[in-house]
């Protein structure tokens, strides 16, 4: 993607943060990261971005890295990220700005000094984001393809109350039964107090679908119940009792 030759007039700044000054030192370098960086930015982006890393020991700026474009290494600067870079040298500040192709084709660019490893700027960052390709295309590049998408987690999205309800009847049926410090004619007992604590009883039906689960008769489920809410009423009475001598 090409930036080139943007017409005088065209760049809006959309937001800045403070830098540097640069370097007057050739024999500083650019760290080898920012090359690594340009190229993992580009990966990101997807084919309707390029990234280029510029060497400022030179006077126009030296591509020494692009990512994602048809320029090369070596290939200096355009007028559009020149006009750009004049502005961030005299503002001390990282330009985030729409710019234009020459065909007048939206361009999200971001320009960020670059610092050398004794910490004086070196060089300068491009980021240019092609917006006048489809939304589809962008997005595909953004997303993965179908084949490698995560698998669902374990984490389970259920679509109505019904799914939500069986899911942890199940699931709570299950921990209990494999729990070995629940003796086996409690386990029943066990779960119904658990369900209830997590108010699943409150949901319509839920005492049917307990009880058929557990196969045990509905007026089980509502003793387990009763027994439940007898029990958390005698530890209330007694903190209580505790805290009133």
């Amino acid at each position: 993607m090409e930036t080139g030759t943007a017409r005088q007039g065209t760049t809006q700044v959309l937001n800045t943060t403070v830098t540097n000054t640069p370097s007057t030192r050739p024999d500083q370098g650019l760290p080898a990261f920012y090359t690594q960086l340009a190229s993992g930015l580009a990966a990101l982006y997807g084919r309707h971005c390029e990234v280029v890393v510029y060497s400022l020991h030179q006077p126009e700026g030296v591509a020494v890295q692009v990512a994602g474009g048809n320029r090369q290494p070596g290939a200096p600067m355009t007028d559009t990220e020149q006009q750009l870079l004049a502005e961030l040298l005299s503002s001390g500040k990282e330009r985030l700005c729409l710019t234009y192709q020459h065909l007048s084709s939206p361009v999200r660019s971001l320009l960020q000094l670059l610092h050398d490893t004794a910490g004086d700027t070196a060089g300068v960052l491009c980021v240019h984001l092609d917006l006048s390709v489809p939304l589809h295309e962008l997005m595909a590049d953004l997303l993965p393809p179908e084949t490698e998408r995560p698998q669902a987690s374990a984490e389970n999205f259920s679509n109505n109350v019904e799914e939500l309800v069986t899911l942890t009847v199940e699931r709570t049926i299950e921990t209990i039964n494999a729990d070995p410090y629940v003796a086996n004619n409690a386990k029943n007992k066990q779960i119904v107090t658990t369900l209830f604590e997590k108010g699943i009883f409150d949901i319509k039906d839920a005492i049917a679908m307990v009880s058929e689960k557990l196969n045990i008769s509905k007026h089980t489920v509502y003793l387990y119940i009763r027994q439940k809410k007898r029990d958390d009423e005698e530890e209330v009475s007694s903190s209580n009792n505790q805290e009133n001598p």
